[in-house]
């Protein structure tokens, strides 16, 4: 049974496995995390009777579980699922034109060493990616230009000094988890860089050949959740400029209770500040260890006002509330009973499209597309 608040169920496409979801031009493109993997799209232009248009596949042991569409352009991730991937087949970016969404053709591929991309923002120009690289030790953040998308260039690359074990960098974190640049998110000329156990990075990318380290942030030494995003709102907030800085609950260094989201001023950029958190209601009693998979994942990268509709793993999705920063509210929530055969339910990733509705992906269960009244 679902359980709501300001919430309603109108529509489900079931494709188990599903990893990301982009909504564009009422079309809404699945990422699938589990086999089988690849990329589904689907016609949502009615919400109540989705219509599948077509699906493309990948290799075993290759996943695409991130999608994203802009100028009917579609860049999904090639990275390595588990050891037994064709090395021939690559990690890197599938570069599509889906101006016909029914019938995708493959512009280029983009290659990487190693395993390939994770996660990435792209606006229709540039993609802000997370590839590993040749000589470097985990992901970096780089900068590629898809002005022709058939021939994509590296603009610009950064990473922590450390990374470059071919560049002879000294490595400092013997005694910690490898570094991993996990998500940038470009807002003006600023890059929001989520790094995993290594905190986030703000870096001035006015020159994109030369990112600037500005300021970093890393809270994994205390709450041993790593940083999946870094989401800054759109307006001033009080008069602050807020970012939201999204824990995932996977990954813990130690037992620990479930990962929450933070609230950063960052109206002085070179010295973000912590001035509030976010925990779903009574997932936390005591602080006591849980397992993981119980907490925060991640927000939606679209979101109305200050309203940011979050998947929240086993609780499903939450609508924050960030009016006054300092005491952010939960203002609706959807979320399900665990599908047959499992223990819990598991949200991974929402969106919204400009009708207002979003649509939240469950790794067992598929999409459930949701009306709110409280935008």
């Amino acid at each position: 049974m679902a359980k709501s608040r300001n919430t309603k169920l109108i529509g489900h496409i079931d494709c188990p496995g599903g990893g990301q979801v982009w909504v564009e031009n009422r079309i809404l493109y699945i990422g699938h995390m589990r086999q089988p993997t690849g990329t589904t799209i689907v016609d949502v232009s009615d919400p109540r009777n989705p219509r599948q248009l077509t699906r493309i596949e990948m290799p075993n042991g290759w996943h695409s579980h991130k999608v994203r569409v802009a100028n009917d352009i579609m860049i999904v991730n090639h990275e390595r699922q588990g050891m037994e991937g064709d090395a021939e087949f690559g990690g890197g970016l599938g570069i599509y034109d889906v101006s016909k969404p029914a019938n995708p053709k493959l512009i280029s591929k983009w290659r990487t060493y190693g395993k390939g991309v994770h996660r990435y923002d792209f606006d229709g120009r540039y993609a802000y990616v997370s590839p590993t690289a040749e000589g470097f030790i985990g992901n970096i953040a780089m900068i590629l230009d898809l002005k022709d998308p058939a021939r994509p260039e590296e603009v610009g690359r950064w990473w922590i000094p450390g990374q470059w074990k071919a560049g002879g960098e000294e490595y400092p974190w013997d005694n910690w988890t490898p570094p991993r640049c996990h998500h940038p998110l470009r807002v003006g000329n600023r890059l929001y860089v989520s790094y995993w156990h290594h905190g986030f990075f703000i870096l001035d990318i006015e020159d994109m050949a030369h990112p600037k380290l500005i300021s970093a942030v890393n809270t994994s030494p205390a709450f041993p959740h790593p940083t999946h995003t870094c989401l800054k709102m759109k307006q001033k907030l009080k008069g602050r400029d807020i970012m939201i800085v999204a824990d995932e609950d996977v990954a813990k260094l130690w037992p620990a209770a479930p990962a929450f989201t933070w609230v950063y001023d960052i109206t002085n950029e070179h010295c973000p500040i912590s001035i509030s958190t976010f925990q779903v209601d009574g997932i936390d009693k005591d602080g006591s260890p849980q397992p993981p998979m119980m907490g925060c994942h991640q927000p939606s990268e679209r979101f109305s006002g200050t309203i940011v509709p979050f998947a929240w793993f086993a609780q499903g999705m939450r609508l924050i509330d960030f009016a006054d920063p300092f005491k952010p509210v939960e203002v609706g929530f959807y979320e399900t009973d665990a599908p047959q055969g499992f223990d819990l339910a598991s949200s991974n990733d929402v969106t919204m499209d400009d009708r207002g509705l979003i649509y939240l992906i469950d790794r067992q269960r598929g999409v459930d597309i949701i009306e709110t009244s409280v935008f």
